[in-house]
């Protein structure tokens, strides 16, 4: 199956064919080294960097075993740059118009079967590399963490199905890098350069009891569900995860109609492990503002910093700053120049972390003005930090005791662990430890609309604005209160959920037209596989196991 790259491909492809040959409209680099001459239109494979000068046709990788901190080049040797084979599909664009619209495609086939491609985005490479280059290395694989678009291309070509295609045994790549141009339409040219490459991925072996549906041990909390499941599916899940073609998984949870189906436990974890869910925590932060509001400890969402904080007193003080209200903090749009994907952001929590105080250096941060214009979604770690800290001071004996008197024992959750901020206080804004079980059970609240043992713990309405589209993520994906949402299609139906997330590929979802809450916990903290293997899980093996 063909697996297209986020914000990457577009558009309708009008044209595999280069027009007849034009000639150059920019000087390449000559090509000079017999290296280069023999082997125009190849890509070569290599696990160390060989400088050129001094790589000979005995250096090119054959066979290659795909394993952990392990590294992969390419070398591609061209017959002219790449602006060059984009002047042939429009001749009449000068080269920086060229440059700016187009770029190489990749093509990644395995054993013969395409199975991603993507055009890459024109703001990889430099315009001098694309206008000169005709020979140009990149990494694929780096145990040393070497900064390429490569790298990512290939993440993503893993991610996109490359990793299930490459797993277990002996396998064929080929790589083939073609020219496109995206104007009106997409047109792309003829192959540049292709290679292969025998991809040796350690076959490891399970014993066929380690993959069967491990049985569930009666426990108070939960009923046990009688419904039936597709147990071949779920075999087939734990053979994936098993055998590391899913790395990183510690526990699997479904619970149907409020009873527990389904209860899995990898590498290492048990029934008892506490799991760190990393940012799951910041729907908790939700759920406890719901309440206080509930409570009148707080007015309501639509109250202001101002309301909490002199904000006179901090930097960059402004009109706009004092009317950041605390639904701008849970729908992450408020107006504070913070935004944790972009490493530069003045914001980012990379930047809060080491700081003595992360409430200081939050309501410190300028106002960015484009915000103020136009409301737009940005995730903002340090406002979920901002909002713990109003809670600490407005609920009674401090966030930490409220927390456990409304939330946790009314769920019977006693074995939990919170991480805390320089302040001391509570960290809403992640690294909350919990069981799954009871992970399972938060989800549970809120498919029960907030009701918990005949008890309205939280109030239907606040859950009902938790789960609401207040904000488009991107393309079909939407945010609510510290709530995630999006959409699985599977069969030809479609399963639309609200959950939350965290770093790893931590999740806990809730179906919001089916009786369904689905707990999976990971350890692939800041892997780029983390999040992406979850919703295969989801899509490919959960969903179809339970409704079939």
């Amino acid at each position: 199956m063909i697996k297209k790259g986020f914000l990457l491909v577009f558009g309708l492809v009008i044209s595999n064919h280069l027009p007849a040959q034009t000639s150059d409209l920019v000087t390449p680099d000559p090509i000079t080294l017999p290296i280069h001459r023999e082997h125009t239109g190849t890509i070569a494979f290599m696990k160390t960097i060989i400088p050129i000068e001094q790589f000979k046709p005995t250096d090119f990788l054959q066979d290659f075993e795909l394993k952990e901190k392990t590294d992969l080049n390419i070398r591609v040797f061209m017959a002219n740059s790449l602006t060059n084979y984009l002047h042939q599909l429009a001749p009449e664009l000068p080269a920086e118009e060229l440059v700016k619209n187009g770029n190489y495609q990749f093509t990644f086939l395995v054993d013969g079967t395409e199975i991603y491609r993507e055009n890459l985005h024109t703001g990889a490479g430099s315009a001098d590399s694309k206008n000169q280059k005709t020979v140009f290395r990149i990494p694929l694989i780096s145990s040393s963490g070497e900064d390429s678009w490569g790298v990512f291309l290939w993440n993503r070509f893993m991610m996109s199905g490359g990793q299930e295609a490459l797993a277990n045994g002996e396998h064929l790549l080929k790589i083939q890098i073609r020219p496109y141009l995206k104007r009106t339409e997409l047109v792309t040219g003829d192959i540049i350069a292709a290679g292969e490459l025998k991809v040796h991925t350690p076959v490891i072996v399970i014993a066929e009891n380690k993959l069967r549906i491990q049985p569930i041990k009666t426990l108070d909390d939960w009923q046990l569900s009688t419904d039936p499941i597709n147990t071949a599916k779920i075999e087939e899940l734990n053979r994936n995860i098993l055998t590391n073609t899913y790395k990183d998984i510690t526990s699997i949870v479904l619970i149907k109609d409020g009873k527990l189906l389904l209860e899995e436990y990898f590498n290492g974890a048990k029934r008892n492990s506490l799991h760190d869910t990393r940012s799951v925590g910041k729907s908790f932060t939700s759920t406890l503002l719901g309440m206080a509001v509930r409570d009148g400890y707080i007015r309501n969402e639509e109250q202001c910093l101002s309301a909490f904080y002199r904000l006179r007193n901090y930097q960059n003080d402004s009109p706009a700053k004092d009317s950041i209200s605390l639904k701008d903090l849970l729908t992450m749009s408020s107006v504070f120049t913070g935004f944790d994907m972009d490493e530069s952001s003045p914001g980012n929590e990379e930047k809060m972390y080491p700081t003595s105080n992360w409430v200081d250096f939050t309501l410190n941060l300028p106002v960015d003005e484009t915000k103020v214009r136009e409301k737009r979604w940005e995730y903002f770690t340090a406002g979920v930090v901002l909002l713990g800290d109003v809670l600490q001071q407005s609920v009674p004996k401090g966030l930490k005791s409220y927390a456990d008197q409304n939330l946790f024992k009314p769920l019977g959750i006693t074995k939990y662990q919170w991480q805390y901020t320089p302040q001391k206080v509570v960290n809403t804004a992640g690294g909350l430890k919990l069981r799954s079980l009871d992970l399972a059970k938060y989800g549970q609240l809120y498919q029960n609309k907030g009701l918990w043992n005949g008890k309205q713990l939280l109030p239907a309405d606040w859950v009902e604005k938790s789960f609401s589209h207040q904000l488009q993520v991107s393309e079909g994906e939407y945010y609510g209160y510290l709530f995630w949402n999006k959409t699985y299609h599977v069969a030809g139906k479609d399963y639309e959920v609200y959950y939350c997330s965290g770093n790893g590929g931590n999740k806990v979802l809730v179906f919001k037209d089916h009786p369904l809450v689905i707990v999976i916990t990971a350890t692939a903290y800041n892997k780029p596989y983390g999040h992406s293997q979850v919703d295969k899980i989801v899509e490919n093996y959960l969903i179809p196991a339970v409704f079939g």
